[in-house]
């Protein structure tokens, strides 16, 4: 189940029975200071906290327009535990918006379950 109501985030931690949780940062750009520069960061949207157990990451919302498509590409960022995690451009969409909406249908898990399969 998506962590979300009325296709926004409210702000609020969730847990599962797994103990994973997840946190919004009210959609607002980011303040958080990240302990390394990566290429496409001045593109980034930081979306919240990811928690599960003791592991905590800041994720972040990469976008990168596509002149030749008229659409726009997207990625996630994972910061936390001296790492740095970042997925394939999994979204594609004509517009930003559409990839916040679409980023809000992933549950805590599912995102969990982005960090675990990317190597590192």
């Amino acid at each position: 189940m998506p962590f979300q109501q009325g296709g926004a985030f409210e702000g609020l931690v969730e847990k599962s029975r797994s103990g994973t949780g997840w946190h919004d940062a009210n959609r607002q750009r980011s303040v958080v200071s990240m302990a390394e520069d990566f290429p496409g960061q001045d593109r980034t949207r930081h979306m919240g906290e990811l928690k599960r157990g003791q592991s905590r990451w800041n994720v972040y919302l990469e976008f990168q327009p596509d002149a030749e498509l008229e659409a726009v590409r997207g990625r996630m960022h994972f910061v936390g535990d001296g790492q740095h995690k970042t997925t394939g451009w999994v979204f594609l969409e004509r517009q930003e918006k559409d990839i916040l909406e679409r980023f809000g249908e992933f549950s805590a898990v599912e995102l969990v379950q982005f960090v675990e399969a990317i190597p590192g």
